[in-house]
Parts: structure tokens; C-alpha cells; sequence
């Protein structure tokens, strides 16, 4: 090798290579069309605020008839779960004969500078599990929390735990307190007041820049050198630019929300403590009985293990799994091994802890759009020791369901016998009053207990 580097012609083929390498990619650069995220067919079924939920379209039977919400991080989008099509943890899940949904947190800006953690988890997270419990027949749904949308669905069990069948959490932060996470240390000494007060959001830029400065080299060199050694391959710059786009497609926080999460998890680590209140609440976790899996990643940089792991110990379920997965933050929804081995492993345990079917006679009572009980499931309700539905009380009881009246209040898009329909058109329910005009929130969804008027509405209106 030492030889190579003393040769000239070694250098001038090697500077050939570069240049036509420059050339290819320049042309692939300018050539390539905006890149396509998302692939996975789903429908807009809910919305209020900015906030929208989508249900994915079945690709074929049902293996678990309980549903799944997805609940994803407010710093980022949900998208990076369903990036492309042959790096979709949603396509895997829903091969695995999952039903999911998934909630889009939108864009905020100035005028929700007033929103808090309160409106997040007991305002549109709520209404999102009310609208899937109303549109399934189910009491409980399984909820899977990713990042710091898995700290919400922590706390959401905690206050709701009769709403939940099973919890999942992906590289979700609890113990704030570790200092293995560069991140954890340098929010100890923010001026979290100082930056809110003066902002009202904090925008996506400032995030970004911060996310960056955790691994510079590898995020802001190393991986621009590693494109150009196949700069010349429209497939791998395909992918480079899609996930740039995922990277600094970063919404704006609400101040008050940012406040919140910051002081009370980040500084004060009020969670673990037993200490943390939402609204006149206080969670505790170990009102989690729920069966959990809990999922962490050996090399995140974002979210420590020792972040996520003390979970367990937590909660009061007793059916609780601890699963390492051996990659980073973002390798544990694109990777090639997370296709392999997380998605199936996310099924297996939702499938085993699941009832029978939506047969009327168990806790789900309406069929996914376009779906039937896998026959697994079906076989599942004649096991030995279960007594199986018969099919004339299955018909009443799915004949009940489907005359069951909805309230006026709560008009969802998208019907669930036309796939053809266009409910991007439609809103599933008005959206709340304006904050800045105080009005009290409008709330969709099944439960009869009033909610009070957001925080939100609260501070605009003393202003």
C-alpha cells in the first residue's frame, strides 16, 4: 500500500475516480425529484388542532384484533417509522397482522406557545385512544410510545391504565438523571425560563444545531465523506437526501409544553421520584399493571440505556420485558436487523397477550376495515379451557355494535367501507376553539366526563 501512495499514476487515477464520481453525482443531485417518505397507504381518521391521527390500511388478516396507537416524539416526525418502503417498521408491523394507528403532532407556531404537557397527554392523546377505542369496539388499545412520545404514553398508563392492554416503549426516556447522555448533562444547566419567555417556541433550528453538537464529526462531516464514495449510485443518494429530509424536518416546540418536559423530567427528574403532576395529578407508576415491553438501544446516543432501562423496576405490572437492541437511536427503526428481528418481536408479544377476536363475546366487538380474524386467532377461541362464541351471538353482537349511536359531535373522515374515499378533505371533529381567543376546547370521542378547557385557552385568556 505504502508502494501505491509513492506512484503517480496511483494519485491520478484516484483524483479520475473522484472527479467522475463529482460528475455523476452532480448530475444525480439535480436530476432527482423530491424523494418519497411515507409509502405505507393509510387515512386520516381524526383531527383536532394541528394534531391529526391516521389509521394504516390492513394488508390482510388480523393476528391481534386489539389495535395499536402509535405515539411519536414532539421534536421530530413520526415519519422515520415508515421512511421507504424496504425500511418500514409500519410495513413490517403490518405484515404481521397489526392494526395501526398513529398520531401526527403537526407544526406548531406562535399560536401555541401556550400549549402544555397537559393538553399533549390528557387533551389529544386521550382523544386519540377514545377515538380507536370508538372505532373499534374496544375498551383498551395496545399503546406504543417511541422517544419522548414513549415519556407520554409512561405517564398516559400511569393515569389511564384502564384505557391500555398492553404498553409498549421504544428508547423512551424515564430516569433523567443518567450522565452517560451528553444530552442529559447539558440540560442541567439550561435556562429553560430564559429561553421560553424570550422565544414562546422554540424552533426546530435551535434544536437541530443542539442534536448535531451531541456527535459533530459523524453528524456533520463523516457522513457527508462516506456519500461521496457512492456518490455515483442514485439508490444510495435516494436515501441519503430522504433521511436529511427526515433530519431537519424538525417542528417547533410549544413553549409551555418545552417548559414542562424540561424542568420537570430533564432538571428535576420528577418522574422516577414520584414527584411529577399533570394537571392536580400526581403519576405513579406504579399504577402501570399493564404487561410492558420495554425496548431500548445499546448505542443511543439520545436516549441512554440507563435512560430507559430503570422502567422496569418502576411499574407495578408483573409481566414485564426488558429488550436490547444492538444499534443506535435511529438504526432501531431503519436498520436491516430492526426489520428482521423488531417488528417481529413487537407482534409476538402484542399476539400472545391478545383477545380472541372481535367476535362480540370478548373485548373488541367491530372488525379492522377490510379485515377478518386471522385464523390463528380464531383458533386461539376453541383452545382448550375458552369457550368459543357461536357465531349467531358473534352476528348480534357485531349487529349491535354497528347500529350503536354516535354522538353529532364527533365526525370522523373516512369511511370504514370506502378505502376509495378522500379523508384528507374531511375533519373528524371541529377543532377546538382558537387558544388566543380563550374559547374552551371542543372534545371528540366516546367518554362522557367533561374535559376542562385546555391550559392553553387558560393563559390566553389572563393575557
Amino acid at each position: 500500500m505504502f508502494k501505491e501512495f509513492l506512484d503517480p499514476n496511483f494519485f491520478v487515477s484516484e483524483l479520475e475516480d473522484i472527479n467522475r464520481k463529482l460528475v455523476k453525482g452532480a448530475e444525480i443531485l439535480t436530476t432527482i425529484a423530491d424523494v418519497e417518505v411515507e409509502p405505507t397507504p393509510k387515512e386520516l381518521v381524526f383531527e383536532e388542532d394541528k394534531m391529526k391521527l391516521f389509521h394504516y390500511l390492513p394488508g390482510g388478516a388480523l393476528t391481534c384484533p386489539t389495535p395499536i396507537l402509535i405515539c411519536y416524539a414532539l421534536v421530530n416526525r413520526q415519519y422515520m417509522m415508515d421512511l421507504q418502503s424496504d425500511r418500514s417498521l409500519i410495513r413490517n408491523l403490518l405484515g404481521q397482522g397489526l392494526d395501526i394507528y398513529i398520531i401526527d403532532w403537526g407544526y406548531p407556531d406562535h399560536g401555541d406557545r401556550y400549549v402544555t404537557m397537559e393538553d399533549y397527554i390528557d387533551v389529544y392523546l386521550n382523544d386519540c385512544v377514545d377515538v380507536v377505542r370508538e372505532r373499534t369496539g374496544c375498551d383498551k388499545v395496545n399503546l406504543l410510545g417511541v422517544c419522548q412520545g414513549g415519556t407520554f404514553t409512561v405517564i398516559y398508563s400511569a393515569l389511564h391504565a384502564e384505557k391500555i392492554r398492553n404498553l409498549i416503549t421504544m428508547v423512551a426516556p424515564v430516569d433523567f438523571h443518567t450522565t452517560d447522555g451528553l444530552l442529559n448533562v447539558w440540560s442541567q444547566h439550561m435556562d429553560i425560563d430564559n429561553m421560553v419567555d424570550t422565544m414562546g417556541i422554540i424552533p426546530g433550528e435551535f434544536m437541530n444545531v443542539g442534536f448535531l453538537m451531541l456527535k459533530p464529526f459523524q453528524l456533520m462531516v463523516d457522513k457527508y465523506v462516506g456519500l461521496m464514495d457512492n456518490l455515483d449510485d442514485p439508490a444510495t443518494v435516494a436515501n441519503f437526501v430522504r433521511m436529511e429530509k427526515w433530519i431537519f424536518d424538525s417542528p417547533a416546540q410549544a413553549g409551555e409544553a418545552f417548559r414542562k418536559f424540561l424542568k420537570d423530567l430533564y432538571q428535576e427528574n420528577k418522574l422516577v421520584k414520584g414527584e411529577l403532576e399533570i394537571g392536580d395529578r400526581r403519576v405513579d407508576l406504579k399504577k402501570i399493571t399493564m404487561p410492558l415491553l420495554n425496548i431500548y438501544a445499546t448505542e443511543d446516543h439520545l436516549v441512554p440505556p440507563a435512560s430507559s432501562i430503570p422502567l422496569n423496576d418502576l411499574v407495578g405490572s408483573k409481566d414485564k420485558t426488558l429488550y436490547s437492541f444492538p444499534g443506535g437511536h435511529i438504526g432501531i427503526y431503519v436498520s436491516s436487523r430492526s426489520q428482521k428481528e423488531l417488528a417481529p418481536a413487537v407482534s409476538q408479544f402484542l399476539i400472545e397477550r391478545c383477545p380472541e377476536g372481535r367476535d362480540g363475546n370478548q373485548v373488541c366487538g367491530l372488525p379492522a376495515m377490510g379485515t377478518e380474524v386471522h385464523p390463528q386467532a380464531k383458533m386461539r377461541a376453541a383452545s382448550p379451557g375458552r369457550k368459543p362464541a357461536t357465531a349467531k351471538k358473534s352476528a348480534a353482537a357485531a349487529s349491535k355494535a354497528a347500529v350503536k349511536p354516535k354522538k353529532p359531535a364527533a365526525k370522523k373522515s373516512g369511511s370504514p367501507g370506502k378505502k376509495g374515499s378522500s379523508p384528507a378533505n374531511k375533519k373528524a371533529a371541529p377543532a377546538k376553539a382558537k387558544k388566543a381567543k380563550g374559547s374552551p376546547a371542543k372534545k371528540s370521542g366516546p367518554p362522557a366526563k367533561k374535559k376542562p378547557t385546555t391550559s392553553a385557552a387558560k393563559k390566553a385568556k389572563k393575557s
